[in-house]
């Protein structure tokens, strides 16, 4: 884990992502999608660092996406910190975020308080 790169403006992980090994996380300028993507152009132009510092409920963009609106909600009740701790925990547990392309253990649910809870025991 590569928990200094935290989580994506839209709540991805970047600190596990195995995308893009040269990417150096959301807001390094160097995310392939930066020019496109709807939650960081969001973000940026209400003056806040992620979507889960924003007081409206969205789901546009990557927010559309039950782990990137699951891990916003986690992070909105929890804290960053406290998602960060999970996720890592969870990583060596064995869960895996991305298996084969972008998909992995957290994508494995339809249903956001199910994976909230996941993210918090690292057990279905």
């Amino acid at each position: 884990m590569k928990r200094e790169l935290g989580i994506a403006r839209c709540g991805l992980a970047c600190c596990l992502c195995s995308e893009n090994i040269s990417c150096a996380g959301c807001d390094s300028g160097q995310c392939p999608d930066k020019d496109v993507c709807a939650n960081r152009k969001c973000s940026i132009s209400k003056g806040i660092k992620h979507c889960y510092e924003c007081s409206e409920a969205c789901q546009k963009g990557l927010l559309s996406k039950i782990k990137s609106y699951s891990f916003t909600e986690f992070a909105k009740r929890y804290g960053e910190d406290t998602l960060l701790d999970c996720l890592e925990r969870n990583e060596k547990m064995g869960v895996v975020y991305h298996r084969e392309g972008i998909n992995g253990d957290y994508d494995a649910f339809d249903d956001v308080e199910a994976l909230i809870n996941f993210i918090k025991t690292g057990k279905r």
